[in-house]
């Protein structure tokens, strides 16, 4: 990781952008660190994290359109009785989770593993300590992740929490205690916003919190195109939102839509 190529997530440190005179090139991280660090901003402000314990379930248009043609015909292939071809992953990945992407190091972890903890510090703050697990399931678009999180002062407590994460760029929060009160890989394709929900607090630590959060990765790998202030013609204002549905978030994210999923992927059949 070049320490003179400025590692850039919109919603977090735009202004690092500045150092890209040093060689005249920005970055933008992988799509799964640059959802993580988006919802860790605003409680990172508030409340110092030290440590961060991520699992990510990610999905296959991480890996390429090739991936996707191999969800989609090993699916295909378990409904006709036909036999279930390996090729992008090395196990099946349908009806299957896979806990590798990339390749494996000396240490045991998986490069994404390890590009997860570095460019975190590198974005965020160096001496955020994260351990990272990365595992690929059968969905075709989006990007989840449970959240552990330790802070060095007293945590915030889930209402802190919410009202850290709602003002906050790029954070989109729906957290209702109730059956489907939480946001979805399907719900976010095709959406800009980073959703956070499940937010609560971790009694296994003195300082700890744990929280749920989705993206589009597909829209995050896009970096700086991506729009998180973006909103369709007929959606209510924050306010209104969080009066309706318990929930908030001041200019970010589209109302959520039929995801997009029949334009993003069509199968080479």
């Amino acid at each position: 990781m070049d320490p003179d190529v400025p590692l850039i997530v919109p919603e977090v440190n735009a202004d690092a952008v500045s150092g890209f005179v040093k060689k005249n090139i920005i970055a933008n991280p992988n799509c799964s660190t640059a959802q993580l660090v988006v919802a860790l901003k605003p409680l990172h402000d508030k409340a110092v994290i030290k440590r961060v314990v991520v699992s990510t379930y990610q999905s296959v248009s991480g890996a390429g359109k090739d991936a996707m043609d191999e969800l989609f015909s090993q699916t295909k292939a378990v409904y006709t009785n036909s036999d279930i071809v390996n090729k992008k992953f090395a196990k099946r990945i349908a009806f299957n989770v896979i806990p590798e992407i990339d390749v494996f190091m000396e240490d045991g972890y998986t490069k994404e593993e390890w590009k997860m903890m570095m460019e975190t510090k590198k974005i965020l703050d160096p001496k955020i300590r994260l351990t990272a697990t990365c595992v690929r399931v059968p969905v075709f678009v989006g990007h989840s992740e449970a959240v552990n999180i330790e802070f060095e002062e007293p945590d915030l407590g889930r209402r802190g929490a919410r009202q850290s994460c709602a003002p906050a760029p790029g954070c989109l929060v729906i957290d209702k205690r109730e059956p489907g009160g939480y946001v979805t890989p399907y719900e976010a394709a095709g959406e800009d916003a980073t959703y956070i929900s499940r937010i609560r607090e971790d009694a296994t630590v003195e300082n700890g919190l744990v929280l749920w959060c989705v993206s589009d990765n597909l829209a995050q790998g896009r970096g700086a195109e991506r729009d998180p202030d973006r909103r369709m013609p007929d959606q209510p204002q924050a306010d209104q939102r969080q009066e309706e549905s318990g929930v908030s978030r001041k200019g970010a994210g589209r109302a959520m839509t039929e995801p997009l999923l029949a334009i993003r992927y069509s199968p080479t059949l």
